[in-house]
């Protein structure tokens, strides 16, 4: 039978079906290529078939191009010669640039961006069964794939370009704290927060959350004994530093859980007591809180003093400490000796000294730094350069802040008011 002497009916069914196989094929890219690849690599751990065939094709990125390319190509050539028969036979001569200008129309609505926006909006499903379809092609199909690859991927080594997987799916520290923050309402908030103080900890030092030098409590070896047991019943720690004159020489840690049998008995004694000090645990102020934890792990402690690179005392971390930077606060230091972030009626904050540099920012949102302080005080005295006294007011980082006590030369209580707000160059325009 003549080409011409087939119905139009046949033609345009048959021009109907080649536009559904362009849709597919473009749509389908999107689909795939949208997908994100470690919900997919956790739905094919699970056992999905979608996903496990997905996840295949997607492994090998430049067949799974071939094949769509190579179908999607080959239909609209076909979609072409196919349109030009039927604008000539219709139209006559004038049929040809009719027949280019619908079809070009045709193409980009139906074969393109309805597809493809469809794609993006939902590529799981589309992407699960377009995958059974392209699984069983690329059996069919692979020798004329093989044959592509072979050449695309010579051309590309002539540019120095290499198929690298293992780039396509590794994820730098900020990147993957961009996935976990963009996770929304799929985490609770808690446990987002968590996860992200979790990545926060390797760029962390236990500088920055021991407690510092000058608010070290112990007991000192050479006091009279029956001072030193006073000490030992009102403590209010469970683990007490023991020194000899000063922290210049510390002789270790002792756990009052082994003191108190004895007292109660009536069998403590300065004998038993140094008997029963667990040497100090040292470690280097640069040490990373995950590396540390890890540490107290395999040295089974649960505490350790902080030293410098000239092995003076620096301050002192505890595993406690460690873990409220995962989960926040838990610490069960008595009131009275605790450190506070205290906000006011009048939107200002009422702040101890010895407050970490850290802890201020994560509550009012500011961006304090220092090079050398870890504390509140510190930055004070770093900006200052000189010896604060009660009532001096500064303006750091925006944030005007008010000195209320000194004591030993350092600032025991101050207040921060708001952050003053800036004008733009835009806004006073």
């Amino acid at each position: 039978m003549n080409i011409n002497e087939i119905p139009l009916g046949i033609l345009f069914f048959a021009l109907f079906i080649l536009f559904l196989l362009s849709a597919f094929f473009s749509g389908s890219e999107t689909a795939l290529m949208s997908l994100n690849r470690y919900k997919l690599k956790h739905q094919a751990e699970k056992g999905h078939t979608g996903a496990v065939l997905a996840q295949k094709l997607l492994n090998r990125p430049d067949r799974l191009i071939s094949l769509i390319l190579l179908g999607n190509n080959f239909v609209n050539i076909l979609i072409t010669q196919l349109a030009t028969l039927l604008g000539l036979r219709l139209f006559g001569d004038a049929g040809l640039a009719i027949a280019t200008g619908i079809l070009t129309f045709l193409l980009l609505i139906f074969g393109e961006i309805t597809p493809k926006t469809l794609a993006a909006m939902h590529p799981e499903p589309i992407a699960f069964i377009a995958s059974r379809i392209y699984s069983a092609m690329m059996k069919i199909m692979w020798p004329f794939i093989f044959l592509l690859n072979l050449i695309t991927n010579s051309l590309l080594k002539l540019f120095g370009a290499t198929s690298d997987e293992t780039s396509r799916v590794a994820l730098s520290h900020e990147e993957l704290r961009t996935v976990v923050s963009s996770a929304g309402t799929h985490i609770p908030q808690t446990h987002l927060d968590m996860l992200l103080r979790v990545m926060d900890m390797e760029s962390t030092t236990v500088e920055d959350i021991m407690i510092p030098r000058s608010q070290l409590v112990g007991l000192d070896l050479d006091d009279d004994w029956n001072e030193l047991e006073e000490q030992i019943i009102n403590s209010n720690f469970t683990r007490l530093l023991v020194y000899r004159e000063s922290l210049d020489n510390v002789i270790g840690f002792v756990h009052l859980r082994k003191l108190l049998p004895l007292f109660r008995d009536g069998h403590l004694d300065r004998e038993r007591f140094e008997a029963s000090i667990r040497p100090a645990y040292y470690i280097p102020e640069s040490t990373a809180l995950t590396q540390q934890l890890l540490n107290f792990k395999t040295e089974n402690r649960r505490i350790a003093l902080v030293v410098d690179e000239y092995g003076e005392i620096r301050g002192l971390v505890a595993l406690e400490d460690i873990l409220e930077e995962i989960v926040g606060e838990f610490s069960t230091v008595p009131s009275s000796q605790s450190r506070e972030i205290r906000r006011m009626e009048d939107g200002c904050y009422w702040v101890d000294g010895s407050i970490p540099i850290r802890d201020i920012n994560r509550e009012l949102g500011s961006n304090f730094t220092s090079e050398e302080a870890n504390t509140i005080n510190g930055l004070i005295l770093e900006y200052l350069e000189s010896i604060p006294v009660p009532g001096m007011t500064m303006l750091i980082d925006d944030y005007p802040l008010e000195i209320r006590k000194t004591r030993n030369n350092a600032v025991k209580t101050l207040i921060i008011h708001p952050k003053i707000q800036r004008k733009t160059a835009d806004s006073d325009e």
